[in-house]
């Protein structure tokens, strides 16, 4: 209600906002059981619900669908989260969540690029390495997302992972690499829709730059939007001093801010209406059931 423009508000709610809500809204199924099934139709059914509540409440964004490859047992994060080990399915029922939820009004945001599917590391607590050629890479990993990316997703998501094949550089995580994000992802795979780093505040980044340099690195790094930066001030101060040593320019801050407003007013903050809480649990956990 302060907000001189209106905010892009945003959820992590994979499995809906139950996901959050805990104490009131079921959780749908995990992305792993809608993958058990053939029908990828159940997917977009299941997006659909989610931007149904997602909307109710008054959230734009949700960051899901994950189109990570659970190719590595022993992942500790992933797991049941992606559709699956079957690149090919990982993409089709990413579409189809995806399309799901735009069909339907909220913006959806594929995640964890370039793939967080085969670690053993949990990014929340450590930096994850892969050690894959790039090759390699293409061959598994970036497959789904090449594919959401060519049927519309409006967001993605970037990792926190070291991977010396995309960037060599010591404990630089994808997310804060411009050979990642600008690189790889906006000029060699052309996706020029919205990016959100992973939450800063994950050790996957802090251990290695804290103090704000996070946030100033994924900027120049090429990305649109900061997760979780953690002091704000600080990190505002920190872009200060990067575009007075010349590292970054307004510029640049301001290609970044016209995404987000394009972002804004496609997804109808143009017309912000307050949400009615009237009735509002039970239209929450209205089509649960049909899942």
């Amino acid at each position: 209600a302060i907000a001189k423009t209106p905010l892009l508000v945003t959820i992590d709610a994979e499995w809906g906002v139950g996901m959050r809500m805990t104490d009131s809204v079921l959780p749908l199924p995990k992305q792993m059981m809608l993958g058990a099934v053939q029908d990828s139709s159940i997917a977009y059914r299941y997006g659909k619900i989610v931007a149904e509540q997602c909307k109710r409440i008054g959230i734009q964004t949700n960051f899901a669908p994950v189109v990570d490859v659970n190719n590595n047992p022993n992942n500790p994060v992933i797991n049941d989260r992606s559709f699956g080990e079957d690149k090919y399915k990982v993409a089709s029922f990413g579409i189809q969540y995806m399309k799901g939820m735009q069909d339907n009004g909220v913006m959806a945001c594929a995640k964890h690029f370039p793939g967080h599917g085969d670690v053993a590391v949990d990014s929340h607590y450590d930096l994850p390495v892969i050690n894959k050629t790039k090759p390699q890479l293409e061959t598994l990993e970036l497959y789904p997302f090449r594919e959401i990316f060519k049927a519309g997703v409006g967001s993605v998501m970037i990792a926190h992972l070291y991977i010396p094949s995309i960037d060599t550089s010591a404990n630089r995580a994808t997310s804060l690499s411009k050979n990642n994000v600008t690189d790889l992802l906006r000029n060699e795979i052309g996706y020029q829709g919205l990016t959100f780093t992973d939450a800063l505040e994950m050790q996957g980044v802090k251990k290695f730059f804290p103090d704000g340099t996070a946030s100033v690195e994924s900027i120049i790094a090429g990305n649109d939007m900061l997760c979780l930066p953690g002091d704000v001030p600080l990190a505002i101060a920190k872009l200060n001093e990067a575009i007075a040593d010349g590292k970054l320019s307004r510029a640049d801050i301001e290609m970044h801010c016209r995404k987000v407003l394009m972002a804004k007013y496609e997804y109808g903050l143009a017309s912000l209406k307050p949400i009615n809480t009237t009735n509002i649990t039970n239209d929450l956990n209205k089509d649960v059931s049909r899942m």
